[in-house]
């Protein structure tokens, strides 16, 4: 705005400049027309002759100044031109560097949301190769659920998976020696698992059932009639479970007085002591307990240890007679010792005699030094000795 404001006046001065020089034109056209009608009037052409020349006098004058101020405005004009130059360059300066920071500034952003678009989207790669990753194990999973859907579904398949699973848990928490499969018993049954502790209490047998298709049923119905017929079925399944297994697994004189029925099934174990306590009563009574996956743990933790402590006591014996022959060993120790401390104290003595004798003869050889010949005098006989060295 103030650039356009000098501009302006600039442009105002010339127009100032041209209407004065074309008022002092005018001015002497007019003087000259005057002094061409007053021609007969000699005193008049000679004030108008004055007049024109003081007219021409300050037309001389007015022009001067107006070259002055012609060029006064020339050199202000220039002035304002350079100042007007020198702020544009210093403002093109000032717009250049504002704009290179500015798309510095903007590239450094780019550079950083480049950056960190490819952080994301490397990150957000990592989680769709887990995603992928998990779908594949859920349709793995999906996969591995219809058949086991298929093996539960079929009666002889559902016992061989509660074979196996009672498999692992025993040779998992047992050692080899503790237990053997498919063993068969004095009548002539088959049991899946026999468990050999020593007496009291015996051999332990485990027989897996999975009453599973009454227990569908039961969760399977929808009203209060289904329920009960389901209920009873279920009942009844559990109830012969129980009573096989007693009969077939407790003998007398060969196996303990109880038997385990492991059911591969948390849930169905829970079903029953929940809604069934009479039949787990039941089984109180028949001598035949009931387990679980997690409760079969619990309970061959228990039998690890029955059989560790019998061990212990196994070798109680041996032990005891190891301890006797290492204290006849520290007895012949203890008199050996006694007879080296024997020698010992004669080697002391022995050694002290020594000194003794030694410093006997010590004495004597230093009797014999002390003893001086004049040249003159007869040797004397030497005296016998005093003392006998020994």
């Amino acid at each position: 705005m103030f650039l356009s404001q000098i501009k302006d006046l600039l442009q105002d001065t010339d127009l100032v400049i041209s209407l004065l020089v074309g008022l002092s034109v005018i001015s002497l056209a007019i003087a000259i027309f005057a002094l061409t009608r007053k021609k007969d009037d000699s005193a008049q052409s000679e004030a108008m002759a004055q007049q024109l020349l003081e007219l021409s006098r300050a037309h001389g004058e007015l022009t001067g100044r107006l070259v002055q101020l012609n060029e006064t405005q020339n050199r202000a004009h220039e002035t304002v031109n350079e100042r007007l130059q020198s702020q544009e360059r210093a403002i093109t300066k000032t717009l250049d560097e504002r704009l290179s920071n500015l798309t510095h500034r903007m590239g450094e952003g780019l550079l950083e949301q480049t950056k960190s678009t490819a952080k994301h989207m490397s990150t957000l790669a990592e989680r769709l190769a887990v995603i992928d990753t998990a779908q594949k194990n859920i349709m793995d999973l999906s996969e591995q659920m219809v058949g086991l859907q298929d093996i539960l579904s079929n009666k002889q398949t559902r016992g061989a998976f509660g074979e196996v699973q009672l498999n692992m848990l025993v040779t998992n928490a047992l050692p080899p020696s503790a237990y053997s499969f498919q063993e068969t018993l004095s009548n002539g049954k088959r049991v899946d698992c026999l468990l050999h502790l020593p007496n009291p209490p015996g051999s332990i047998c485990i027989d897996s059932k999975f009453p599973l298709e009454s227990y569908q049923a039961l969760q399977a119905s929808e009203n209060d009639q289904d329920k009960l017929v389901a209920s009873r079925a279920f009942k009844a399944a559990v109830q012969k479970h129980i009573k096989d297994i007693n009969e077939k697994y407790i003998l007398p004189g060969e196996t303990a007085e109880s038997a385990l029925m492991f059911l591969p099934s948390e849930s169905i174990y829970a079903e029953l002591h929940a809604n069934f306590t009479d039949v787990v009563e039941q089984s109180y009574r028949a001598k035949v307990w009931i387990v679980s996956p997690t409760t079969l743990m619990a309970t061959l933790n228990t039998v690890r240890a029955v059989l560790k402590d019998a061990r212990m006591r196994e070798e109680a014996g041996r032990i005891q007679k190891e301890v006797m022959i290492l204290m006849d060993d520290v007895g012949r120790l203890d008199k050996r010792v006694e007879n080296l401390d024997r020698h010992f104290t004669q080697t002391h003595k022995d050694i002290r005699d020594i000194q003794i004798t030694t410093g006997k003869i010590t004495k004597r050889g230093e009797r014999i030094e002390e003893i001086q010949l004049a040249e003159d005098s007869p040797v004397e006989e030497l005296s016998p000795p005093r003392e006998r060295i020994e």
